[in-house]
């Protein structure tokens, strides 16, 4: 079997117009990790109706400040949808923290949630519900498909961009309108 031989933690997927996947139709996931082993990463532009200061009252964590309470909680992906992780600059030392490039981490314990409930850093973060996650090989396989467009992520995309348009966005990071797409390609 072949070696992966680029990694592509660090970049943004961005779903092809087409995607069946209701899960994935029109998201952009940030790679978190991307090795042989197989992929992780969070969707960073599908908000629920859940806010922070609900899910806060959930887990019996002091409610935030009332600028934090009112943000949503977003689908991370359709994995693990009861487990909580927070992508966020700038990097820390919080329990259950992995060290990502450009001063991003993704942290999945309650400690990091403590502190920004209690208003100190992060001030950049996205809080996720649930992530995305590829078996070895599957990744490779649906970009082989077009069922993706990767592109090296740009954290100000995630935290400096309203949700509704960080789909376009990414695809601007590509030099591609939504609306320039072929959405069937022509493998037979």
């Amino acid at each position: 079997m072949k070696k992966t031989s680029m990694s592509l933690k660090h970049h943004f997927l961005i779903a092809m117009p087409d995607m069946a996947d209701p899960n994935f139709a029109q998201t952009v996931v940030y790679l978190a990790e991307h090795s042989d082993e197989g992929a992780m990463g969070v969707i960073i532009n599908r908000p629920t109706e859940i806010t922070l200061g609900t899910l806060y009252e959930r887990i019996d964590l002091p409610a935030p400040a009332p600028d934090v309470a009112v943000r949503p909680v977003f689908f991370g992906g359709p994995v693990a949808t009861e487990r909580g992780f927070v992508l966020h600059r700038p990097g820390g030392s919080w329990h259950g923290t992995t060290v990502l490039p450009h001063g991003l981490a993704l942290t999945s314990s309650r400690d990091v949630l403590q502190a920004i409930g209690e208003g100190k850093d992060p001030h950049d973060f996205l809080v996720v519900l649930g992530h995305a996650g590829w078996a070895p090989g599957q990744l490779e396989q649906e970009l082989a498909q077009n069922a993706w467009l990767s592109v090296p992520a740009d954290p100000d995309l995630i935290f400096g961009v309203d949700p509704a348009l960080r789909y376009e966005a990414a695809l601007a990071l590509l030099g591609v309108a939504l609306h320039h797409l072929v959405v069937h390609s022509g493998h037979g």
